[in-house]
């Protein structure tokens, strides 16, 4: 990622449902019992996070996130128990031994070194905790594959060529390999959602809220207009609207691992 975009909570809780879904799946594989410590990094607005209250309702939650917008969202569900703070997820630390539980949810896809965090969140981990991820695996999907063509076109180019490009992530066997190398029994998979979604041109308000942002923002006024008219149009094509509404497959990857005891 060469720039952090500035992200909008409200566009990006369009379609939330959707979006909450794979978060269940992936927190619902977390078997952690006695959780005294929960952090969620890569928190965002803060509305899946305040979900974790019910899943371990004795614990301390901390969601942690880059963007100030979505921190300030996210404050509404602040409690003595639910806190959220700025930070980093390449920067961020704990003392060893000291978390039951970390969940990144579609946030590592954005870091090209995630891998090489992977370390710093295992030892974060006490003996018998919990790392719980899920990103994004459709890079090559029509919406992204569209947005990189004309990206990389004039007039755009000059200004949105390099912001389209996004790390390559890791595989469910690849995150097999990091975590039991790091002492934890792993857990992952991939699944292909297929998210019907309702309104005009619907995934072009998906990916406005996330993969095409950063595109979005390299732009000058004028050409953001012209841009996502294009982009816009091109997205109709590839995901046409039907009786029942536009059908989005949306392939994710998962891995939950459990910190071995010794």
């Amino acid at each position: 990622m060469r720039t952090s975009p500035v992200w909008n909570p409200v566009q990006y809780g369009t379609y939330a449902d959707e979006r909450g879904r794979p978060y269940g799946d992936l927190v619902g594989r977390v078997r952690a019992d006695y959780v005294r410590t929960v952090v969620d990094l890569g928190c965002g607005p803060g509305g899946l996070t305040v979900t974790l209250r019910e899943v371990w309702p004795e614990a301390t939650i901390v969601g942690v996130d880059n963007s100030p917008p979505m921190l300030e969202a996210a404050q509404q569900y602040a409690d003595d128990r639910l806190t959220f703070e700025l930070g980093d997820v390449r920067e961020w630390s704990a003392p060893e031994g000291s978390i039951d539980v970390i969940v990144t949810n579609a946030t590592l896809q954005w870091i090209p070194e995630q891998v090489d965090l992977l370390p710093g969140f295992v030892k974060a981990l006490r003996p018998g905790g919990w790392l719980a991820i899920q990103i994004p695996g459709n890079g090559n999907a029509p919406s992204h594959s569209i947005l990189r063509d004309l990206a990389a076109t004039e007039p755009y180019a000059e200004y949105a060529k390099d912001t389209s490009l996004r790390p390559d992530v890791p595989g469910p066997a690849e995150y097999i390999d990091v975590l039991s190398a790091e002492g934890c029994v792993v857990d992952a998979w991939e699944t292909t959602y297929f998210h019907v979604l309702q309104g005009d041109n619907a995934v072009l308000e998906w990916v406005k809220g996330t993969g095409a942002r950063p595109v979005l923002q390299s732009l000058p006024d004028d050409l953001r207009v012209q841009f996502e008219a294009e982009y816009g149009a091109r997205l109709a094509e590839a995901y046409p609207q039907r009786d029942y509404g536009t059908l989005l497959p949306f392939r994710r990857i998962f891995a939950v691992a459990q910190k071995k005891e010794s």
